[in-house]
């Protein structure tokens, strides 16, 4: 039998990077997951992350460090900004939400690409999604084609003729048929995390049911028909 090929997928933890993670399995692929501690305010995400990945039996799983709270000016890095709540902060036509984490998807894209090519992998997941979301200048269709014809610039293998290939599988799905193909794919979504500002209860961290990730997520549960498990208290 032939051997695998690798594949990077970046794996927060959340619905999202976990079908991703799913889908590349489907796809073939032997998985390199990458997570990244970035000094977010959901840290919790890399619990899931990890959880996540020995569930799927990849064949490796980093967790990279990276202090982005040193610069601050997003809701995700910075206590002094609060995380919207209630869905006030969801409409993309007007402006980029203040979750939005400067250039995080080209960064964690740059730093995904790097391990890749250190592996000698073939392709990088990423579950970006253009659809549901908050408009995040990062999450766009022309940001992943703009890196590609980067990635193929910058690195030894784009130059040797093996470009590096960069695979979006949700980028144009709703957040409910994200969850439909969830299902389908079997993503363990009782391990998975969305929230981005857990509150403690009983001495647990639980998600706040009231932050865009939430509501989005819950709607998305909704909209497919299914309960959330990972959400029992929205």
């Amino acid at each position: 039998m032939a051997q695998k090929k690798d594949a990077v997928v970046l794996l927060s933890g959340g619905l999202d990077s976990s079908t991703c993670l799913y889908e590349a399995k489907a796809a073939g692929f032997s998985v390199i997951a990458m997570a990244f501690d970035y000094g977010q305010r959901h840290k919790i995400e890399l619990s899931s992350a990890e959880k996540i990945a020995k569930t799927a039996e990849v064949k490796e799983f980093v967790i990279a460090p990276l202090n982005l709270r040193v610069f601050g000016a997003s809701a995700l890095t910075s206590d002094e900004i609060h995380v919207p709540k209630g869905g006030t902060d969801l409409d993309k036509n007007h402006h980029i939400p203040v979750t939005y984490v400067p250039a995080r998807n080209l960064i964690f894209l740059s730093m995904a690409t790097s391990l890749a090519e250190a592996r000698g992998a073939s392709t990088v997941y990423i579950g970006v999604n253009a659809l549901d979301y908050s408009g995040y200048p990062d999450c766009r269709p022309e940001f992943i084609e703009a890196f590609k014809k980067t990635a193929d610039l910058a690195t030894r293998a784009g130059q040797q003729g093996s470009a590096l290939q960069i695979i979006t599988p949700l980028i144009d799905k709703t957040k409910s048929e994200i969850v439909k193909r969830a299902v389908e794919l079997n993503v363990p979504l009782e391990l998975t995390w969305s929230c981005y500002d857990p509150v403690l209860i009983d001495g647990k961290l639980v998600p706040c049911g009231q932050c865009d990730s939430c509501i989005l997520r819950e709607k998305g549960f909704h909209a497919a028909g299914y309960s959330d498990p990972a959400l029992p208290n929205i």
